[in-house]
Formats: structure tokens, sequence, C-alpha cells
């Protein structure tokens, strides 16, 4: 622990080290020395009581409960009309065949689904069976809206976790 190895201090033998003592010189005392008096402290303790706590300078604010929002009237004709789906233009055949791929996936996916009920499951287990519900719901939302390309690619996310819940049982 010598400090650092680049930088040294110079050594200095012992026999020549002298100690040094601080010499007091006496004073005589007299009444009119300034200097032996003793200090007069003036401590002013409310400003550093302030310090110390905290003050508040207004009052606290209420707290109220924000107002209900009025119910929202019946559609008047200045509303926007609901934004527009964009959807893929489908063939009459590509349409048909993206109905009957749903249906069928929508199928499976409910048979699998009920093949789980009654069973115990696993955390896991469960929150495949509300992802597959969340896919099932929305996959009729799209049939119902005829967004048969949205609604055939749900119907497949749903079939394909349904196999694997049904795997996982």
């Amino acid at each position: 622990m010598s400090g650092c190895i680049v930088r040294r201090r110079p050594a200095v033998p012992w026999a020549t080290a002298v100690q040094v003592r601080p010499v007091v010189q006496a004073r005589a005392a007299s009444a009119d020395d300034p200097g032996l008096e003793a200090p007069e402290f003036n401590l002013d303790l409310e400003p550093l009581a302030a310090l110390m706590v905290p003050v508040r300078m207004a009052p606290p604010r209420p707290h109220v409960a924000p107002a209900p929002s009025p119910a929202p009237a019946a559609p008047v004709a200045e509303d926007k009309p609901p934004a527009p789906t964009i959807a893929p233009q489908l063939s009459q055949a590509e349409s048909a065949a993206a109905q009957q791929e749903t249906n069928e996936s929508l199928d499976i996916a409910e048979r699998n689904l009920a093949a789980t009920r009654g069973r115990t499951l696993n955390a896991a287990q469960s929150d495949l069976v509300s992802k597959i519900k969340g896919f099932l719901k929305d996959a009729r939302e799209a049939v119902r809206v005829g967004d048969w390309a949205l609604a055939r690619n749900l119907a497949k996310k749903a079939e394909v976790l349904s196999e694997e819940l049904l795997r996982s049982v």
C-alpha cells in the first residue's frame, strides 16, 4: 500500500526527521484587548426551523370527482361516418374459397375448444384458450363485415392455436 508506483515520495531518513510542534506565544490579558473576549453568537432559530419544516404557501387543492360525461346522444347527421375498412378485392371464386376455408377453420377450432372443456388447464393453456376465443370473435366480426380475407386469416390462426392446445392437453 505504498501508493502510486510511478511517483514515489522522497525517502526521508528517520535520523534527520525533526518533530515540529507549534509554539504558543504568551499574551498579556487586558480588558481592552478585543481578541480575548468570548464571541457572541446570535442564533436566530426561527429561519432554521422554517428550513426543516415544509410550509405550505397555499391551502391544498380539494379532491373533486370529475363530472360524469353526458351520455352520447343519438347520431346526428353532422357526425363523421365510420372509417372505411380497407380490404383486398377478391374475385367471386376467391371469395367463395375464402368463405369455405373460413368456415372449416372456425369449425375445427370450435371442436378443439369443445374437446378441452371440463379439463384442468395450466396457465399457458388457459392463455391459449383466451387467444383462440379472441381470434374466433374477431373472425366472426370480419365475416359479419364481409372481409373474407381477414376472416380466413383469423380463423386459421384460431385453428392452429386450438390444435396446439389439443396436443398439450
